[in-house]
């Protein structure tokens, strides 16, 4: 398979670190962490006109009918920056399921809105035991909807959420799950927002009693496994590529450190202990890379890439976790300090080694022999 960028795919993850840089740089961020609705208005409406917002809805929609890939080189630079806001709920859990699973009526209800930014969206699918396969989902009711999602990013300001619900018991617990589009200002939701470690904005939704109508069943009712488990493949490799971001702005602040710390009378980026952990640092960062790369392609042709997802988000998560360990012991105590940007990425690796799978659970469903 070849991963090689094409120029259009090289233009926009170029152009997409320069305003991202401009725009998010660490007091934003910084500052996002404190903020209510943890994102600027008016750099959402620039997103909106950069045409980011639209990148992969049809053309019909409003959008540039870009590939998921395509979305992928926005996503990687989006970590490198650790943009906040809620493109990551918006577009990849809510465009791409109603373009997956939803209707024509229910992607032209939702798409333009999504496109010019007017319409915000997320995915509710954790609860309790926050788990991410099909028996983990347990929040019941046939177009009545009980019961708590956890972990709900951006739900604070998000219009609707595609529900997972179990709607049926079934021996196979891939079966009797339905996924409803609900606005999240109906009567008998309530959201209260997580405090994370990274500070990023979820929250529990409790439904009491939620009736939702007919209309708005995503796909096939007790049938709706499918469509979120390509929906969490999609989330997973997704998160991979933001993480893959991340790892690489932490490789290139660890250098920077090392080049400029002076000991002894010399940088000390010329230790050679320090070099090897660089070393192993770098390829740490590349094998994330093209092993997500790898699902996000394959995902882009409408492939199976259950294999690939699970390969590469497992790889990654561990390899993030251990890029930023090594950076903290190279740049010594002050790696540890609130003030020093390192630990903006810390906190976020650990958070988001946990999104969507774990190493363990995505080596687990690989031992279990996981096809599509």
């Amino acid at each position: 398979m070849d991963l090689a960028l094409s120029e259009i795919q090289q233009m926009l993850k170029t152009s997409a670190r320069e305003v991202l840089a401009r725009e998010f740089p660490f007091e934003v961020v910084r500052a996002m962490e404190g903020d209510a609705r943890g994102y600027k208005p008016e750099l959402w409406r620039s997103m909106s006109e950069l045409g980011w917002l639209g990148l992969v809805a049809p053309e019909k929609y409003g959008g540039a009918g870009g590939s998921f890939f395509d979305l992928g080189m926005l996503l990687e630079e989006m970590g490198r920056a650790l943009t906040p806001g809620p493109f990551f709920s918006t577009v990849v859990l809510g465009a791409l399921t109603v373009m997956d699973a939803g209707d024509e009526a229910m992607q032209a209800k939702l798409l333009p809105g999504i496109a010019s930014g007017e319409t915000m969206m997320t995915l509710a699918v954790t609860e309790k035991g926050g788990g991410y396969g099909a028996g983990d989902v347990r929040l019941s009711g046939e177009f009545v909807l009980s019961g708590r999602k956890f972990f709900v990013p951006d739900a604070h300001v998000a219009d609707y959420a595609t529900v997972a619900a179990r709607t049926a018991e079934r021996l196979d617990p891939r079966n009797g799950i339905t996924l409803f589009l609900v606005p999240l200002d109906a009567e008998g939701i309530s959201i209260t927002p997580h405090t994370t470690m990274a500070l990023e904005k979820q929250a529990q939704v409790e439904f009491d009693d939620v009736r939702v109508p007919l209309d708005s069943v995503l796909g096939s009712v007790d049938k709706g496994w499918p469509e979120l488990e390509r929906a969490l493949q999609r989330a997973a490799t997704a998160k991979g590529l933001e993480m893959v971001g991340g790892a690489e702005a932490v490789l290139e602040m660890t250098l920077d450190y090392l080049k400029d710390r002076v000991q002894f009378g010399r940088p000390v980026g010329t230790f050679q202990a320090l070099q090897h952990h660089c070393a192993n640092m770098a390829i740490d960062v590349e094998g994330s890379r093209y092993a997500v790369y790898q699902a996000a392609q394959r995902i882009s042709e409408g492939l199976p890439a259950g294999r690939e997802v699970a390969v590469g988000k497992a790889w990654v998560s561990d390899a993030y976790m251990r890029v930023c360990a090594t950076a903290v012991q190279c740049h010594g105590a002050v790696g540890f300090t609130a003030e020093h940007d390192l630990q903006l990425y810390v906190r976020r690796a650990r958070v988001q080694e946990q999104l969507y799978g774990d190493g363990g659970f995505h080596r687990r469903l690989l031992a279990a022999g996981i096809r599509g």
